[in-house]
């Protein structure tokens, strides 16, 4: 029971240290996760969509509250009692007020929907940066793989190398074949092995590119998935149509379509410069109220006897006398003052430019420009599209020409190798002639590879711009 534990204990620690696997389809999607130019450029979609919300609000009214308390001291007339104050008296105002623009040229507008056009550009611009990392990372999975299987081949050709020279070891030491011939194939497995070294050297560097592109930092144990592809379509290949592919790619390639977008968006900022030439009209409203200490109401009154105030005018004089009466005031409450001080306001205002110091006009000519310079960079774009694809395709048609003869051509060689193997195994061929024939197999076998690589990577280019998955 104890041996059954331990076993299913070493294997739960085997499975927690097994080495992850990528794959390529891994690799993308990793990518498309991490990738920091990515996620910068999903930033600035967030960006563009929480300015496409500041866009629409600004159809609604602004609206705005404030209040004031302040201590005057000295005389001065007070704003509600229209008496002058020389007392130190308090004052508070509360006030709110909205306006909201009815015309301006059609500005508004014109900024909501360009706010809109930005939008999508900029979720087509994180979509297009996700594609071309896609391929990016697809070029140097490739590479990776290229560069194992010239390593496989460099390991394959020293293995039979040695094998001659294990053989001729035992002849020399028989004396059937000399010195120089032993030396001879000695200096070709030498000469293998440097080459060896530097296929592995070409796959670390391979590795640490895919690693970086992947922004990995830990890449000691990242090894990549080896795929099945002994065997290319090449049927599919030839029924491709260079001018098909960019008809699709015209329409679905979001770099283009964005550039698109992006005229549009000249012609919004073209019609935003011009409506600083047309009168604006605001609708205002207010509302607001205030306290004052000067504020005073009565609250009654006392008669104290009576005052002399003249003389009449007869013969003999009169006193005349009124009531000596003491006045009773009390400062206005805060509430009753808040409710009898309210005061509304509504009202137009009409802006109209007369002159504005060119800022109009220049505004005018630099919208101008963008929107000609957005034009000739969907141009520029579309030429590139169209270079792209025909370049591809010509290097896909050569890389498939080429393989197709580099393949005829090593199996030629493989015969004529095993040929010469064979006669110098037997003592009928110079270690010259076998090295000769050895190198004319490797060197075929790498330009198969080569060739055999490049044709998948050219025609993923071109898979990429039907808008097919990247994918082996």
């Amino acid at each position: 029971m104890k041996k059954l534990l331990f076993y299913i204990l070493l294997l739960f620690v085997a499975e927690a240290n097994a080495q992850k696997v990528w794959t390529l389809e891994t690799c993308i999607q990793y990518a498309k996760e991490n990738n920091l130019s990515i996620r910068l450029q999903k930033l600035n979609s967030e960006i563009a969509k929480l300015a496409l919300i500041r866009d629409k609000a600004s159809f609604l009214p602004g609206i705005s509250a404030g209040a004031t308390h302040s201590y005057n001291y000295g005389r001065t007339v007070d704003m509600y009692t229209n008496d002058f104050a020389t007392d130190r008296v308090r004052s508070n105002n509360f006030f709110i007020g909205a306006n909201i623009v009815l015309f301006n040229g059609f500005s508004l507008i014109n900024s909501y929907k360009k706010g809109q056009l930005e939008a999508e550009a900029a979720l087509l611009d994180v979509e297009q940066t996700s594609n071309d990392i896609s391929l990016s990372i697809a070029t140097a999975y490739l590479q990776v793989l290229y560069s194992i299987e010239l390593l496989n081949n460099a390991q394959n050709q020293l293995e039979i190398t040695m094998l001659q020279v294990e053989k001729n070891r035992k002849l020399y030491s028989a004396g059937a074949v000399s010195q120089g011939v032993l030396l001879t194939i000695e200096a070709q497995a030498a000469s293998e092995e440097s080459q060896l070294v530097s296929a592995q050297n070409q796959v670390d560097m391979a590795y640490l590119t895919l690693a970086q592109m992947l922004d990995l930092k830990d890449i000691s144990d990242f090894k990549i998935a080896i795929p099945d592809i002994e065997t290319i379509d090449t049927n599919s290949f030839l029924l491709i149509d260079p001018a098909n592919v960019y008809a699709y790619a015209e329409k679905n390639q979001p770099g283009l379509i964005a550039a698109q977008y992006r005229i549009q968006i000249a012609e919004k900022n073209l019609n935003i410069a011009r409506a600083g030439r047309y009168p604006q009209l605001t609708l205002n409203g207010s509302l607001g109220t205030g306290y004052s200490g000067a504020s005073r109401r009565l609250m009654g009154y006392s008669v104290n006897g009576v005052d002399t105030i003249g003389f009449t005018s007869g013969s003999p004089a009169e006193y005349v006398m009124v009531p000596s009466i003491s006045y009773n005031y009390e400062i206005t409450p805060f509430q009753d003052q808040i409710k009898d001080n309210i005061n509304k306001s509504v009202g137009l205002q009409l802006t109209i430019p007369i002159f504005s110091r060119f800022n109009t006009s220049v505004a005018v000519r630099q919208a101008k420009i963008g929107l000609e310079t957005a034009n000739i960079n969907y141009e520029q774009e579309k030429m590139n599209l169209i270079k792209t694809i025909q370049q591809a395709y010509a290097d896909a048609l050569g890389a498939y020409r080429k393989f197709v003869a580099s393949k005829k051509q090593v199996a030629a060689l493989e015969e004529s190798f095993k040929y010469m193997d064979q006669r110098f195994g037997v003592g009928l061929a110079t270690p010259i002639d076998y090295s000769d024939s050895k190198n004319k197999l490797a060197s075929a076998r790498s330009e198969m590879l080569q060739a055999k690589y490049e044709f998948i990577f050219r025609t993923k280019i071109l898979d990429y711009y039907l808008g097919k998955e990247i994918k082996l």
